[in-house]
């Protein structure tokens, strides 16, 4: 790269965010990291381009006309990677994703398969693991999450549907301890029931639903049985070791073979919901923009509980 072109995008984005603070949370770097390339900038150029003080910075002469300039180059530049984007009609290059292992391999990698059939330019790497990475540090282009997002100003993000998930168990475990009819029955005889809990970090979760009163509901299993992989706690139930909080799109599987039965059908059923997340860009590229929308339009079938209407 030019080195006259080295800072340019930090400066202006900058000037943009109003704080260093601010332009670090937009560029996914630290405060200090801004300062140093600004103050770089500054050195090369032999001239100050920010007055700082403990509490607050602004432009100076210079500043305001380096600014201008700046972006009206980097505008150019914007203009010219559109247009390289808007002339090209098959998508090229790497992309890189994130996602739950058990989920990616089930559920993402047969549309990464499809894609790359479709694509022979495209290049694409998946790591299937249950760790959220940091996209902009490990240079992702794309994450699946499952559950609710944080607040940020440097990831975008675009619903993928919802996870639902329901209660299964083996014939066998049915007909010896019988089968409750919802979850009000479950609490009440909670004592009578085994279960199969799913934990994460060493954590065990608690099952959520939704109430009689269209609410959020928490169900502690006191599973005897506890386990970090949602394969292991299937097969716990299929062994008949008790009753599983499952996903859909696992169990439905094993209900297909007589392995599993679902317990009882959820007034509402609950789902974590999906999104895809990717650091926030002017531009997005035709090869990101080709595999979200894949995403979104292939995805919630997937996940949606059998017999449960399509969204509109």
């Amino acid at each position: 790269m030019n080195d006259r072109l080295i800072g340019i995008d930090v400066f202006v984005t900058a000037v943009e965010a109003g704080t260093f603070a601010g332009a670090a949370q937009r560029l996914g770097l630290t405060r200090s990291a801004v300062a140093k390339s600004v103050g770089r900038l500054e050195a090369r150029l032999g001239a100050r381009l920010f007055t700082r003080t403990t509490r607050s910075q602004s432009l100076t002469d210079d500043g305001h006309a380096y600014y201008e300039r700046c972006r009206r180059a980097l505008a150019e530049l914007e203009a010219a990677d559109a247009a390289l984007e808007a002339g090209r009609r098959e998508p090229a290059g790497r992309l890189r994703l994130t996602m739950p292992e058990l989920f990616g391999r089930h559920c993402v990698l047969p549309l990464l398969l499809e894609l790359g059939r479709r694509h022979e330019r495209l290049s694409i790497e998946a790591r299937f693991d249950d760790r959220r990475a940091d996209l902009v540090e490990d240079g992702i282009d794309l994450a699946i999450r499952s559950g609710p997002l944080a607040d940020s100003g440097i990831l975008a993000a675009r619903p993928l549907g919802q996870q639902f998930v329901a209660v299964y168990a083996s014939p066998g475990y049915l007909a010896a301890r019988g089968r409750p009819e919802g979850f009000e029955e479950l609490q009440a005889r909670r004592e009578a029931h085994a279960f199969v809990g799913y934990a994460r970090q060493g954590q065990a979760k608690p099952w959520l639903h939704i109430g009689e009163r269209g609410r959020v509901e928490e169900f502690e299993p006191r599973a005897r049985l506890v386990f970090d992989s949602l394969e292991a706690v299937a097969d716990g139930a299929v062994a008949g070791l008790g009753l599983a909080r499952l996903p859909t799109w696992l169990a439905e599987r094993q209900v297909g073979a007589g392995r599993l039965v679902r317990v009882f059908d959820e007034p509402a059923p609950y789902g974590y919901p999906l999104h895809a997340v990717w650091p926030r860009v002017r531009s997005t590229p035709l090869k990101l923009r080709l595999l979200l929308d894949l995403l979104a339009e292939r995805l919630p079938a997937i996940t949606r509980p059998p017999g449960a209407p399509a969204s509109p």
